[in-house]
């Protein structure tokens, strides 16, 4: 009697164990997503006998992207019964039963990320072949996998950097670090699917489909094209910056308190760009998108951020005579504070020793090869002031180590007022490891300010940056020469205007204090301190003024200004003491609340002048969240919210809103309408959590006079007895 073909009855994925086993039961037990470099397995039924090993093969092909190719590595044809196949994805017989088999597949650690096809072809021994389609299946970057590019030898920090789906960004000033909560949410439903659709609306994607397909293996290549498709500068990238105060055509990005509902109305508008985000939306967002693809990523904020546009590593301020800051035609800035990602990853494209964190910004800046994107940048190589590796590791050197140069523009002329050479670049911190303290990473990026090392490492990179443009102008590069730096001995500024003079020989200073904490809707009250080091008298003009502040740096109008006269005998110290009442700084606040104040002294028998300012974050109180009873799984949890109104005014259009990963299924939004002045108020919620596990809910409350009162509450959510 012959020997009847071998026929597929039906197949199990076995979605579930293999999404345990490769920590992605998180997005789902339903579908297929596993991890390369990492087996999983797969039961096939036979309808009308058992595989016979030596007289069938079954023959496995999988395929990803619109056009696969066996060439490029997005199509692969492989067999069971071969062990020596030359497809770098393999195939092995676990256990053989007279009606299934199961077999294990694994993909090779180096193969491209994303939506794959999985197919069979089953050459019986009468060289019969049937074909098969069993399945789609997703495939992700493997922190877990020693051979992935992407490995991370400590489980604590594949738990934090890959697997945490909350966190903290910290805002406001370096003398004033505020944690916001942050929601990043990228085991949510639909996640994976919009990760997936945002890599195909790249322009690599868009102009060369076959190719970008091919190089998802990489996770340079991958970081690069999703730093660019965060913004929508080139694209129709998920977010559109703003920075006017103008949010009134979308949300106002201080009151963002999570990923997943940017991501969803992108993807639900047709991939058209969310309005608004500022950089440490950015950062989140590609955060989310980073740690559901499986590239360890973490959240970064750098205080005092440069922002050098012409790559001198000088920032350059302008001051007036009032003390003032001036905008400038440079475009130098230095944000109050920065926001970017560090992504986990080998830097085979690097000298060695270069992998490990990479700095990647999706804030549109600059442009990086036509393209609005920053990274990956080794921290090490900013560290050494390597400039000349890749990827935009100058622009990043400069975020936390250039200079800073403060210039008098007075009657058409600009007097250098004072260089300073550690103001750039302070307190850059991210979320600890399973905790939810800060993590001062500053030493990662940058030897001590002041020591020998530090000023050594920045005219290595200066000397290389120059080097660079003097090799770009001999090629003929359509290059712009920069303006020579304040460091060079040609400078045209050094030849008619006083220099700083060495500090050895100061003999007045000045300085800000402020005698009680700066809380919104509170008068502002301060002193100067006036200091005479000198054995002689001395008698000063002080100019003094206050200004809000985008965190870019960017000033906006004064609205508060003083002049003081101080006479100072020898060795004297005096104080002069001010006050900015709520009713003169209110209406000139930014979303911010950052207010500068400076001042700008002079001796009435010297030319020399005194600079100095103080950046003042104004407080709110936070929101206060209290978990009532315990968090069980599929059982009703209630959640009291209390807020309240710090203002001495009423307050309107007051809205709530409350989202947390694994407790709620979509965010919350209750409108409060109008709030009373010093009025403290508290709700109820109900929910039912969906997730076990260490969770945190997120809050954020705005009206028509603040925009981000926040708060948040880490809840453990146990299984269902």
């Amino acid at each position: 009697m012959a020997q009847a073909w071998l026929e597929v009855a039906l197949t199990d994925l076995q979605s579930s164990r293999n999404n345990v086993r490769h920590h992605t039961e998180e997005i789902t037990v339903d579908h297929l997503l596993v991890r390369r470099g990492q087996a999983f397995n797969l039961t096939l039924y036979f309808r009308n006998r058992g595989f016979q090993p030596g007289l069938d093969n079954i023959i496995f092909v999988v395929e990803t992207g619109p056009l696969p190719d066996l060439a490029l590595g997005t199509r692969a044809v492989f067999s069971l019964a071969r062990h020596h196949s030359p497809s770098p994805w393999i195939a092995w017989l676990e256990t053989n039963g007279a009606t299934s088999t199961e077999v294990s597949l694994c993909a090779p650690p180096t193969a491209a990320v994303g939506r794959y096809l999985l197919k069979i072809h089953i050459d019986s021994f009468q060289g019969s072949v049937t074909a098969y389609q069993l399945g789609e299946f997703i495939l992700l970057f493997n922190p877990w996998c020693p051979e992935d590019a992407v490995y991370l030898d400590s489980e604590p920090q594949r738990q934090e950097y890959v697997m945490n789906d909350y966190g903290f960004i910290y805002q406001g000033s370096k003398n004033w670090i505020r944690p916001c909560p942050w929601n990043y949410g990228q085991f949510e439903e639909k996640i994976i699917d919009i990760c997936l659709k945002l890599l195909d609306k790249s322009l690599h994607f868009q102009t060369d489909p076959a190719t970008d397909c091919a190089l998802r293996g990489s996770p340079v290549y991958v970081s690069r094209v999703v730093s660019a498709m965060i913004n929508s500068n080139d694209d129709n990238g998920v977010l559109n910056g703003n920075w006017s105060e103008n949010y009134t055509d979308g949300t106002n990005p201080a009151e963002w308190t999570g990923s997943v509902a940017i991501l969803k109305q992108w993807y639900a508008a047709g991939c058209q760009p969310v309005r608004y985000g500022q950089c440490w939306v950015f950062a989140a967002v590609m955060c989310t998108v980073m740690r559901c693809l499986g590239i360890p990523t973490r959240v970064i904020t750098n205080f005092d951020s440069g922002h050098d546009t012409d790559g001198n590593l000088i920032i350059d301020e302008y001051y007036d005579n009032t003390g003032r800051i001036l905008g400038n035609k440079k475009k130098d800035t230095i944000w109050n504070f920065h926001v970017w990602n560090e992504c986990w990853m080998a830097r085979k494209d690097l000298p060695p020793g270069y992998g490990g964190w990479q700095v990647l910004d999706a804030t549109p800046q600059e442009m990086s090869n036509g393209v609005y994107c920053c990274g990956p940048a080794s921290v090490r190589a900013i560290k050494n002031g390597e400039v000349d590796l890749n990827y935009d590791t100058p622009f990043v050197f400069s975020m936390v180590n250039a200079d800073c140069m403060s210039w008098l523009v007075q009657g058409g002329k600009e007097q250098k007022l004072h260089q300073d050479t550690s103001s750039v670049g302070n307190f850059i911190s991210t979320k600890s490891i399973q905790s939810d303290e800060r993590d001062d990473i500053t030493e990662n990026y940058k030897y001590e300010e002041g020591s020998l090392q530090e000023r050594q490492v920045f005219l290595k990179a200066l000397q290389k940056l120059k080097a660079e443009r003097f090799h770009s102008s001999r090629r003929g590069a359509d290059l712009q020469p920069s303006r020579p730096t304040p460091l060079s001995q040609d400078s045209p500024r050094s030849v008619h205007t006083p220099s700083l003079r060495p500090s050895d020989v100061v003999q007045v200073s000045l300085k800000f204090k402020l005698l009680d904490p700066p809380n919104m809707g509170q008068d502002i009250c301060f002193v100067l301190l006036a200091l005479n080091m000198s054995s002689q008298f001395k008698d000063l003009k002080v100019n003094l003024s206050a200004q809000s502040l985008l965190h870019d740096g960017s000033p906006l109008s004064p609205f508060w200004q003083d002049i003081a006269f101080i006479t100072l005998s020898p060795k004297e110290a005096k104080t002069y003491p001010c006050k900015i009442s709520y009713s003169q700084y209110s209406q000139y606040l930014s979303t911010d609340k950052l207010i500068r104040i400076s001042a700008l002294g002079e001796e009435k028998s010297s030319p020399e002048k005194i600079l100095v300012n103080k950046i003042i974050t104004l407080s709110y109180p936070s929101i206060t969240i209290n978990v009532l009873g315990a968090a069980v799984v599929n059982q009703s949890l209630s959640i009291q919210v209390i807020f309240s109104n710090p203002l001495s005014e009423q307050v309107e259009d007051c809205v709530l809103t409350v989202e947390g990963s694994g407790l709620f299924k979509k965010q919350q939004k209750i409108l409060l309408g109008v709030l009373k002045p010093q009025h403290r108020a508290s709700i109820i919620l109900e929910t039912v959590p969906f997730k076990s596990g260490q969770r945190q809910i997120q809050a954020n409350m705005r009206s028509n006079k603040f925009k981000d009162i926040k708060g948040y509450r880490n809840v453990y959510v146990d299984f269902a007895l």
